[in-house]
């Protein structure tokens, strides 16, 4: 009897499914696996059926009949509702049982509810066994990470409308630190200061801090060369006297009328008291407003200088912020980065070239790393090398020390323009990575065919290199070679996914994080080295191993995902983790950098928001079943 009673309810649970998505779309096994699983509970009106004060949700509920009511609990909101109603065929908590965490709301019957209650565990078998199930999930996922996006990009927009209105007082705006000198300093000292601070102006100021007047580079042509001033006369003797002044409470906008009505390029800052705190230029005021990247590629192609190159550099920056603001995905930004800082880097290379002769010569410079995958974020050093061919009549010893003097002045003008040379001394400028196409070709076979330790973690970072100027056939040669090795060497990407699994998402049994990883910093999780890095290192391997050309994280997962006959649900739940991380990275460091210093990837997830630690630890879950699959497809123990 007690049979047959199972039978009736299961076929009537059959029965239900069928008419409600995502099961009527669920193959007959799998319907029957949740019939067979599912229980038909009571709830009575009124009462809660699951919230955040029972733990970890236990089970999946589908309405049978009734209506719940969803609430959200506490005050950060972490969804588009905060009170939903629920009837007849839908679910939660989806995102909570995926996570194995407690729910963030209050699920409670509004009348008599039947549901069926399907256990945490065989709810994660279905969800493996059912591709139909699975999709319903993730895209659920999915949607919760568009929310974090939106909510995300509403701080950064608001954080970008304070930064550059020009509606913003000038007491954020421009040098808070002018370089001044007193009336009776000599002609010859105040010049000495100006070419020590490098700066192309000097506020005149007596002891009391209020501005007497500006002397500029334009004044030293008129008031001291033309007009034969001694060098030994007071600088009092050769300023614009009376300059012009705004209190600090004073707006962008002032500054700019101020500057259009008298035609003057500064506006001296004072306080209340008429003390100096600051200089606003014309060029602060034309970096408040949107920088266009025609204007920044413009600037970029017509520098003449390096200290030109460096202002581009910083509107590569802003431009980027406010991209961000914007709601560009952290794949795109991250290739808008890297498409600006390579027009950037081809500019310095060209402006070196005018003092090195290569002529003849076929050569390429070669980007690696992060640089060499378009994945630059706003914190970035120098990750380079050449690639050259031997001409007769030429040896491979002096055309190295050639390139290595060319490359010396590139790599020091890069540092100039805010890419900061590479504490490993991974750059052209070394000899070990200035090499001919010959010598590139033996150091990539000899990792190959001795993955030790050390030729694994040159790979994860040469392997990953495209040329950025000069002869791309050179690195196309590269590249042929590499994959031609890789694919019949399967020792070695075997040594690389074992390698690859050294690191593991800091997901806890207990907690949701874990945070103690870096001793150096308690608390915080490094989302480079736990995050980021782990779907970088599987996609190089899954593009060694079917062949990719590509060096782009994402594009490699793409491409080899197809060759393997992966699922593109699966690929695509895969990508928005990645993405998610990424995105995190750059708020953080655009948000928490210094300016003017390269922010970390070190974030407290106690300062994430609800949701955003939520979805964080999806996307470490889906770093997790990355691995598992590599450890799977390399027989990794």
């Amino acid at each position: 009897m007690r049979q047959e009673g199972r039978r009736r309810v299961a076929g009537n649970t059959l029965a239900f499914l069928k008419n409600h998505a995502p099961f009527n779309k669920m193959k007959a096994e799998a319907l029957q696996a949740f019939a067979d699983k599912a229980q038909l509970v009571f709830h009575s009106a009124g009462s809660e059926i699951v919230g955040p004060e029972a733990g970890n949700v236990r089970f999946f509920y589908l309405i049978e009949s009734g209506k719940v009511q969803a609430r959200q609990a506490g005050e950060v909101t972490v969804t588009e509702y905060s009170i939903l109603s629920l009837g007849v065929g839908e679910s939660f908590p989806i995102g909570a049982v995926t996570a194995g965490r407690p729910s963030t709301n209050t699920y409670t019957a509004v009348d008599d509810v039947f549901c069926y209650q399907l256990p945490a565990e065989d709810f994660m078998q279905l969800m493996t066994s059912s591709p139909e199930f699975n999709l319903f999930c993730t895209q659920y996922i999915a949607s919760l990470l568009d929310q974090s996006r939106c909510q995300l990009q509403l701080q950064f927009a608001q954080r970008a409308n304070e930064q550059q209105t020009l509606n913003s007082p000038l007491v954020g705006i421009g040098s808070r630190s002018p370089v001044a000198v007193a009336p009776e300093t000599p002609v010859r000292a105040a010049l000495e200061t100006m070419s020590a601070a490098k700066v192309g102006s000097l506020v005149i100021a007596g002891e009391d801090r209020k501005p007497v007047g500006v002397f500029t580079r334009s004044d030293l042509l008129d008031r001291v060369v033309l007009a034969d001033l001694p060098h030994d006369a007071p600088i009092s003797q050769a300023m614009s006297p009376a300059p012009f002044k705004l209190e600090e409470h004073a707006t962008a906008y002032d500054a700019m009328l101020a500057m259009a009505t008298h035609g003057i390029r500064h506006v001296l800052v004072t306080d209340a008291e008429g003390k100096l705190t600051g200089v606003v230029s014309e060029r602060d005021l034309f970096a408040l407003q949107r920088v266009g990247l025609r204007q920044i590629r413009q600037s970029i192609e017509g520098a003449h200088n390096v200290e030109a190159l460096q202002q581009s550099a910083a509107d590569v920056r802003q431009l980027s912020f406010n991209m961000l603001a914007q709601g560009v995905g952290a794949e795109q930004l991250t290739q808008f980065i890297s498409a600006l800082n390579d027009a950037l880097t081809r500019r310095v290379i060209q402006l070196n070239l005018e003092n090195h002769n290569f002529d003849g010569i076929e050569w390429a410079w070669l980007a690696f790393g992060s640089e060499g995958r378009d994945e630059q974020t706003f914190s970035t050093d120098q990750d380079n090398g050449i690639v050259y061919a031997v001409p007769d009549g030429l040896t491979v010893g002096e055309l190295k020390t050639r390139f290595l003097a060319f490359a010396l002045d590139v790599n020091k003008d890069l540092d100039r323009c805010g890419f900061p040379l590479c504490k490993g001394n991974i750059m052209a400028s070394n000899p070990q990575w200035c090499l001919s196409l010959d010598e590139w070709k033996e150091q990539f076979s000899q990792w190959i065919r001795v993955p030790q330790p050390e030729a694994l973690l040159n790979a994860t970072i040469f392997f990953d290199f495209r040329p950025l100027f000069g002869k791309v056939e050179l690195a196309e040669a590269m590249r042929r070679h590499l994959l031609a090795q890789t694919s019949s060497n399967p020792m070695f990407l075997r040594a690389m996914a074992h390698n690859a699994l050294d690191v593991e998402p800091p997901l806890g049994k207990i907690r949701d994080f874990l945070t103690d990883l870096e001793p150096d910093h308690p608390g915080k999780i490094d989302l480079k080295k736990y995050g980021s890095r782990i779907f970088v290192d599987v996609a190089r391997i899954y593009a060694l191993a079917t062949g990719v050309h590509n060096t782009n994280s994402v594009q490699r997962l793409r491409l080899a995902s197809k060759r393997l006959s992966i699922r593109d649900d699966e690929v695509n739940a895969v990508l928005e983790g990645m993405d998610f991380i990424q995105f995190l990275r750059l708020q953080h460091q655009y948000l928490e950098g210094e300016p003017g210093t390269q922010g970390d990837n070190l974030i407290n997830p106690d300062d994430l928001n609800e949701l955003d630690r939520r979805i964080l630890k999806e996307s470490f879950r889906q770093a997790r079943k990355l691995q598992t699959r590599l450890k799977l497809d390399y027989q990794v123990n």
